[in-house]
């Protein structure tokens, strides 16, 4: 087995997502971990959200992390080698109402990671800041937008599609600024 010490973020989430998908647990990685690999580690967390995209139980996931040494401590899978920690958040695998557009693939020397795309990242972090006012999480998103090609039309779309359309116009000049400076 590999040696957990010493991995990033996204060396460690294509491990183990390579891993369980060779126990036939497919994921997807999302939340504020997405924003750490897009934005060049500017934000920070030790929290790996996966998503999984199929019909699987919690005792296969336990099962399947215990073969990488994580164990289960309240809802959070941990490994004595790394300060990461996994979580399992409720699916389906959505941005708001919708699914994701794309899921983007970063290979690694650990594996492949299968993550949420740059654009709907943003649209996470702005499901954060639209339903419940959370800044740090609109600050997120303009982080992942000013580093990585980010679709603000598609952005804009979904905005008023959730509802939100004077909000996104209330703060696109901030996605426009980052990206032009």
């Amino acid at each position: 087995m590999i040696a957990l010490a010493g991995l990033s973020l996204g060396e460690l989430a294509a491990f183990v997502s390579d891993h369980l998908r060779t126990r036939g647990i497919d994921v997807v990685l999302v939340g504020g971990a997405c924003i750490c690999i897009y934005s060049d580690n500017k934000y920070s967390s030790f929290d790996l959200d996966f998503i999984t995209t199929g019909m699987t139980s919690r005792q296969k996931i336990r099962a399947a992390l215990a073969e990488i040494n994580f164990t289960e401590e309240q809802r959070y899978f941990k490994n004595p080698e790394t300060d990461y920690f996994i979580e399992f958040p409720s699916g389906p695998l959505a941005i708001g109402d919708e699914p994701p557009g794309k899921i983007s693939s970063l290979p690694y020397h650990t594996g492949v990671l299968r993550l949420l795309s740059p654009t709907d990242s943003v649209k996470d972090r702005l499901a954060a800041y639209y339903h419940w006012k959370d800044r740090q999480s609109l600050e997120q998103a303009v982080l992942v937008a000013g580093d990585q090609p980010v679709d603000l039309n598609e952005v804009h779309r979904w905005s008023a599609k959730e509802g939100f359309a004077e909000e996104f116009e209330a703060i696109r000049e901030r996605f426009e600024i980052r990206k032009s400076g």
